[in-house]
């Protein structure tokens, strides 16, 4: 059985598309959970009218896409939790083909299908990421046009959080998500652990996502998100990597933090240099709670040697494609 879990906040909208491609499924031993993060549109009534079999959970404020999930998955009966996007359209057969890998090979503990974006379903969004040894994933695919050039299974280091399968026992197994981590990277960290617990993560190219890409970001601060985006990457990069890793990555990952920082305050970027210091500022605060999340990982957590990670699902960057990733992280505002 396969639970699927759909977080929202004002994604009335979105809903409908994302529920009527859900009626359409072929996977027919599911349910589907929508945890709603105090929405003030028409999204609950919606559901409950349209949908009433759908399970839903109110909360009382928005607590953000990683505690949101953890609350959802919590209500599940599944032996799978598929974590799926609010703004996302699904093929008919896309749970099959995901389901069908991970039965085959019980290694997988995470697997992604094929994302393209909804407004332009010839691009991908991306097939998923890699990890580099600035501290930033390389996000493979991103934006390309769909030439069947990624029409092969592979290993990937982290899944996209639009579109997650999980078995239910490994993401119990590694704490589920950091619910510091409110949203962005959140997958990214899920992913990590999984790794460390030993099993793989799976780019699977024929079950097939829509994704109407950054939609249920759209009406929040830039700041916001990147605050966020590099909060959760740091608090990442001290619970996850060997001791030896940790003292190369961070100190080398906060390097290039502080020279965007310094960028940023040249080019006159709004927002961009506050947020990131506000981020490593938080990391500082929360230091004794993060080494605590460290202990468990690295303890109760970790059954593989980061060398092993790093070189299946690890990329390396020449020096020039680094220098304009730099100048495009601050173009673009990752």
């Amino acid at each position: 059985m396969v639970s699927i879990i759909i977080v929202n906040l004002n994604g009335c909208e979105y809903l409908k598309v994302c529920f009527q491609s859900l009626s359409s499924l072929t996977f027919n031993n599911h349910e589907i959970i929508l945890v709603d993060n105090a929405s003030s549109d028409d999204s609950v009534e919606f559901v409950k009218k349209d949908y009433p079999e759908i399970k839903i959970i109110e909360n009382k404020e928005n607590l953000g896409f990683a505690e949101a999930n953890n609350i959802g998955a919590k209500e599940t009966k599944g032996e799978y939790l598929l974590f799926l996007n609010n703004d996302t359209k699904v093929k008919p057969d896309f749970l099959n083909k995901l389901v069908s890998r991970m039965e085959e090979d019980f290694t997988i503990g995470v697997c992604q299908g094929k994302l393209l974006i909804m407004d332009n379903p010839k691009k991908f969004e991306a097939i998923g990421a890699y990890l580099t040894f600035t501290g930033f994933l390389k996000h493979i695919g991103l934006n390309e046009i769909d030439r069947d050039q990624y029409n092969q299974e592979r290993e990937i280091f982290s899944s996209r959080g639009a579109c997650m399968l999980i078995r239910r026992n490994i993401f119990e197994r590694i704490g589920g998500f950091d619910k510091d981590f409110f949203a962005y990277f959140e997958e990214s960290d899920v992913a990590w652990r999984v790794w460390l617990a030993g099993y793989r993560i799976i780019y699977i190219p024929q079950s097939v996502i829509y994704h109407k890409m950054g939609a249920t970001t759209q009406n929040l601060a830039f700041s916001f998100i990147q605050y966020h985006s590099y909060k959760n990457r740091i608090c990442s990069l001290i619970k996850n990597p060997e001791l030896k890793n940790l003292f190369f990555l961070l100190p080398f990952h906060l390097f290039l933090c502080l020279t965007l920082v310094f960028v940023s305050l040249l080019c006159l970027k709004d927002g961009r240099a506050g947020a990131i210091l506000k981020a490593i500022v938080w990391n500082i605060k929360h230091l004794r709670a993060t080494l605590q999340k460290r202990r468990f990982v690295q303890s109760q957590i970790r059954k593989v040697r980061d060398r092993e990670i790093f070189s299946r699902v690890g990329v390396r960057i020449p020096f020039t494609q680094f220098w304009g990733s730099m100048k495009w992280f601050v173009n673009k505002g990752w």
